[in-house]
């Protein structure tokens, strides 16, 4: 298993950066993908970015050239770099994780973008 904690969300006006962090631990050698979704309210949940074992990097259109997905293997945490927050941005963003075919969630954090 896997247990994941998301931090860094908040409150930010529009324009502005946030990075939060995913800090994995337990069979963390065992992760395929790890990566952050979001859900915002009224609607279903999405996957915001994800970069596998071997390193690479998928994006949601809406947040492309925005956004950036980062892993320290050191320290087992995974980052997301949010530039440009846009209102629509605002959701609970939460980490996932896929080991064996299962997946496994952060208890996510709340960013809420201002205008």
């Amino acid at each position: 298993q896997v247990q994941l904690v998301e931090s860094g969300g908040g409150l930010v006006q529009a324009g502005g950066s946030l990075r939060l962090s995913c800090a994995a631990s337990g069979s963390t050698s065992s992760i395929s993908f790890i990566g952050w979704y979001r859900q915002a309210p009224g609607k279903q949940r999405e996957l915001v970015a994800r970069i596998s074992s071997g390193g690479s990097t998928n994006y949601v259109d809406s947040v492309k050239g925005r956004f950036t997905i980062s892993r320290d293997n050191a320290k087992n945490t995974v980052y997301l770099q949010m530039n440009s927050l846009k209102v629509e941005d605002t959701a609970v963003y939460y980490c996932n994780a896929v080991l064996w075919g299962a997946n496994y969630w952060g208890q996510g954090t709340q960013v809420t973008v201002s205008s």
